[in-house]
């Protein structure tokens, strides 16, 4: 390394001023460029790159966030639903709706029950109701009393069509749910 040093003074004095002072700038300009490109530039593209890390953890975190107050408030009604089903009166499903229907009026054509899976801490029951011809008062009736009903109750795939020959009343069919704890 020295051998090359000693080479590069021996030429270095052998220039004129001119030619000094031009190779001097020329190194130095070199020397700068080196710098920029693999100090500073460095420096630059990493505070950016680390910007633009913090920017997508605070937008993940806030995601998250979000997600903590969704599974929270599910939580809470999952929570409030289970207490109503431990604390609520537990019974027969057909003689409730037909406790229910008595009360709203309606005659119900029939209620078949359907199976469902098991889904451990809790057994659904589930039947199949039909009323062949009810008016729209007697449904909305009905359909008030099984969802406000002491018992934890759930309407689901409500169908409801005009009669052909009777266009003020309905044929509806729905299928009622009730939870036990298992």
């Amino acid at each position: 390394m020295s051998e090359w040093l000693n080479r590069f003074r021996a030429w270095f004095e052998g220039l004129g001023r001119r030619e000094k002072l031009l190779v001097s700038a020329a190194g130095g300009l070199t020397l700068l460029s080196l710098v920029w490109v693999f100090g500073v530039q460095t420096l630059i593209d990493a505070r950016a790159s680390s910007r633009l890390r913090a920017s997508n953890a605070e937008q993940q975190l806030a995601a998250v966030r979000e997600l903590k107050l969704r599974f929270d408030e599910v939580n809470g009604r999952l929570a409030g639903v289970e207490q109503r089903i431990a604390g609520g009166p537990q019974g027969n499903l057909l003689a409730t709706l037909q406790d229910l229907a008595q009360q709203s009026a309606v005659k119900v054509d029939s209620i078949e029950p359907r199976t469902s899976p098991a889904t451990p801490p809790y057994r659904e029951t589930k039947l199949q109701v039909t009323l062949a011809n009810a008016s729209l008062p007697q449904v909305i009736s009905f359909l008030h009393k099984i969802e406000s009903a002491p018992q934890v109750l759930s309407v689901k795939s409500l169908k409801i069509r005009t009669r052909a020959d009777q266009p003020g009343m309905l044929e509806v069919s729905f299928t009622v749910s009730s939870f036990e704890r298992a």
